[in-house]
């Protein structure tokens, strides 16, 4: 009797650290039930490799849309050209794909063009802004009109798609394998140190409280990113503060990055860093401030404070239970709370103490069954 075929296509670091426990789960406990495949459309080349290397996922096919100054519409056109030659060659059964990304997006309405199940990790979060997150708010609720499975992180998740007159049997409420992700990393690190992590080592200064900072989101280049980075500098004249800032490779954040915050004291400019040595400074970090969706998922795992640099986030639970707060982009409120949790030891242990809304680390076991 015929396997059926389960096609995992992502594009993304993200996507890939989401998704991997899950490859795996499905490669390890499913052998006898379905054939596991994994496609990469390489919508970021260097940072997703390095994922992939170190939760060990093999790649069956590689599409390298990867170009120089790419836009949304040749992203879009390369995935839907190249998945088409994928499904004709593997025919599979189902294609699951993960989150909010134009590899997501665009892998899902290739699937049904030709008429195969999807299967939709992290379903289910929204902002009800098309243009915040964009253009990922449009990417996911392009998704869940396809889909044939929805895998909502949570309850209020559920409800959204339940609002837009998705099949509730279609519905399952998972957690969020971030969760698993991490728990697996944190594992792995025990055992493991590489260069990135020896140099942070270097870097840090342990007598002081480190700002880790990620902001690169479409929505705030220019202005937003500007006020952020302001913001940043008046925190750095702290003596007990050190920032620390992964600075993505997008010329739109570099140019204003370093334009404010090259060479300043008390402030480390780094390159983006691998999904490992990222976990590690999570892990040292006494507070977070950040535009990404993921860490504010990962962080309440390691009890530390969040504070999203965004006016609306698809993730509110977070913000509900308290393990995370929504500053925006205003350099005056950015200030009010990262000082104050820095300030304010019962502030600090309100948001870093409270339990993880976004799972367990048991998602990938849940999606599996």
């Amino acid at each position: 009797m015929r396997q059926p075929k389960i096609l995992f296509v992502f594009g993304t670091r993200p996507e890939a650290i989401k998704l991997a426990p899950l490859i795996n789960t499905f490669k390890t406990d499913s052998e006898k039930y379905f054939k596991t495949y994994s496609c990469s459309t390489g919508q970021h080349k260097e940072m997703l490799s390095q994922v992939n290397s170190f939760f060990k996922i093999d790649i069956d096919f590689n599409l390298n849309i990867m170009k120089k100054n790419q836009t949304l519409s040749s992203i879009s056109s390369e995935i839907l050209n190249k998945l088409d030659l994928v499904f004709n060659d593997l025919n599979p059964d189902a294609v699951i794909v993960h989150g909010d990304t134009s590899t997501t997006a665009i892998a899902s309405l290739s699937a049904f063009y030709n008429k195969i199940n999807v299967f939709h990790v992290e379903a289910g979060l929204r902002t009800h802004d098309k243009y915040a997150p964009f253009p990922e708010e449009i990417n996911r609720s392009i998704v869940s009109k396809i889909a044939d499975l929805n895998f909502a992180p949570t309850e209020k998740a559920k409800k959204n798609l339940v609002n837009e007159g998705i099949d509730l049997d279609s519905i399952f409420v998972t957690g969020n394998t971030v969760i698993d992700s991490l728990m697996l990393a944190q594992k792995k690190l025990e055992n493991y140190d590489d260069q990135e992590i020896v140099s942070l080592k270097k870097i840090i200064n342990p007598n002081k409280k480190i700002i880790l900072v990620t902001a690169h989101r479409r929505e705030n280049f220019g202005k937003k990113l500007e006020n952020i980075c302001l913001a940043l500098l008046e925190l750095s004249t702290e003596k007990d503060i050190q920032v620390i800032y992964p600075c993505h490779l997008n010329p739109n954040v570099q140019s204003i990055v370093k334009s404010i915050l090259n060479n300043k004291k008390n402030i480390n400019l780094i390159d983006p860093l691998g999904y490992p040595a990222f976990t590690w400074l999570m892990q040292k970090a006494y507070i977070i401030l950040t535009d990404s969706g993921g860490i504010q998922e990962e962080a309440p795992s390691l009890n530390k404070p969040v504070f999203v640099l965004r006016n609306k986030t698809e993730r509110p639970e977070g913000v509900k239970s308290g393990t995370s707060v929504l500053v925006g982009t205003k350099k005056e409120k950015i200030l009010k709370y990262a000082l104050k949790a820095i300030r304010n030891k019962n502030y600090y242990e309100s948001i870093a103490l409270k339990d993880n809304p976004y799972g367990d680390g048991k998602a990938s076991k849940k999606i599996l069954e």
